[in-house]
């Protein structure tokens, strides 16, 4: 496993090396442009590199190009899903493909996923009682 550090450098290499697809979604999900969510790209997480990444919302988008439908790929591709499923989080996958011809689809696929993790947030959280004002009195 490389070190933070040298994930970091590698990570920083990859933002300046991104492809037309990472660009083309980065442009559209950058500063909070989706649902307010914050996304980072290229950013390390354990022993990977994750494209792009909303810890918020525990997703991990991963744009895939050609050498990800070989088999060799996939096998990998399945090891580091697996991975990120154990440490909590949903990975959505898109080709460079689908993010260049199809973006607004792609945008809507996060935006609906994106919705759906905050609804089940909602949920699953506690209603908090309604606090009392100052000077109010508490009845019995």
């Amino acid at each position: 496993m490389a070190d933070y550090y040298t994930q970091r450098q590698r990570a920083r290499v990859l933002r300046s090396q991104a492809t037309d697809a990472e660009r083309c979604l980065w442009h559209r999900i950058r500063r909070r442009q989706l649902l307010g969510v914050q996304f980072y790209r290229q950013r390390p997480w354990g022993p990977y590199i994750v494209d792009f990444l909303a810890p918020a919302a525990k997703l991990v988008v991963e744009i895939d190009g050609g050498q990800h439908f070989q088999s060799e790929g996939l096998a990998y591709d399945h090891r580091r899903d697996t991975w990120m499923h154990a440490q909590g989080l949903r990975v959505l996958r898109f080709d460079n493909r689908q993010v260049l011809l199809e973006t607004d689809a792609v945008l809507e696929r996060l935006r609906a996923v994106l919705a759906e993790q905050r609804a089940a947030a909602r949920l699953a959280s506690p209603l908090t009682p309604l606090r009392k004002r100052r000077g109010e009195l508490e009845l019995e």
